[in-house]
């Protein structure tokens, strides 16, 4: 699901209208319009002020986890800083080309089977 259309979800889950939340936002109703017709999202610097009238967090907004209460989305997904040694060498792994991408997860795998 994009953002807009979480956008629209919540409002409608809110009970709002377009134009109540375009009041709200300060955002144009035919900007609004547009995220539903042309399927765009809006800038970076609306986030916040969308949150803050949908009452939900940006991760809610722009991952989908937890709107209805529970998580909407899996998590299949890590977040690694890079300057650990976990995020240097995933860095390392995606410099390599795929056949030695192959061959690395292959020694991954034989040295898991080994323990």
């Amino acid at each position: 699901m994009s953002i807009s259309e979480r956008i629209f979800e919540l409002i409608q889950k809110r009970g709002m209208t377009q134009k109540e939340f375009s009041k709200r936002t300060g955002i144009a109703q035919s900007t609004i319009s547009d995220w539903k017709r042309k399927h765009t999202n809006p800038i970076s610097e609306k986030i916040l002020i969308i949150c803050e009238t949908l009452d939900v967090t940006p991760e809610e907004l722009l991952s989908g986890a937890d709107i209805s209460g529970t998580r909407s989305m899996k998590e299949d997904y890590l977040v690694i800083e890079k300057d650990t040694e976990l995020g240097q060498m995933v860095e390392q792994y995606k410099a390599l080309n795929y056949e030695s991408r192959k061959r690395l997860l292959g020694y991954l795998e034989a040295l898991g089977d080994l323990q």
